[in-house]
């Protein structure tokens, strides 16, 4: 059974958006993650283990547009490859299963699939920070 982990957005400016987004629903930092082009930011309370995931993009200054950033909807399972094949079989064409790293230390194996309407969900192994 899936399990619903995160939902991912683009924002311009961090403090910003941290600040509101504790404001407004009494989100905190759980984790900050900084890459060379981008940095991921989670944000969670204690009401849910369900995080907002914050993406910025370095060296963007633009605003986005609405419909111009990327997101997504991600869910977590216990085996990643049996989850592949069973989208597979189904005929809902999941891509390729990739993995990630953060200073040399894995830290995700995942894909990502799409719904009818064009929305990617990523379905991610779940270990660590991705439960």
């Amino acid at each position: 059974m899936a399990k619903a982990i995160h939902s991912m957005i683009r924002v311009l400016d961090e403090a910003r958006s941290i600040d509101f987004y504790n404001k407004a629903f009494g989100l905190e930092v759980a984790d900050r993650l900084d890459f060379e082009t981008f940095t991921l930011v989670y944000l969670s309370n204690l009401e849910s283990e369900f995080e907002l995931e914050l993406t910025i993009n370095k060296g963007r200054d633009e605003p986005y547009a609405l419909g111009d950033g990327y997101g997504h909807l991600a869910v977590s399972v216990a085996d990643l490859d049996s989850e592949h094949d069973r989208l597979s079989a189904l005929g809902l064409n999941p891509k390729k299963i990739v993995g990630m790293e953060h200073d040399g230390t894995p830290l995700a194996r995942f894909f990502f699939i799409e719904d009818p309407d064009g929305y990617k969900i990523e379905v991610l192994q779940r270990r660590g920070r991705y439960k």
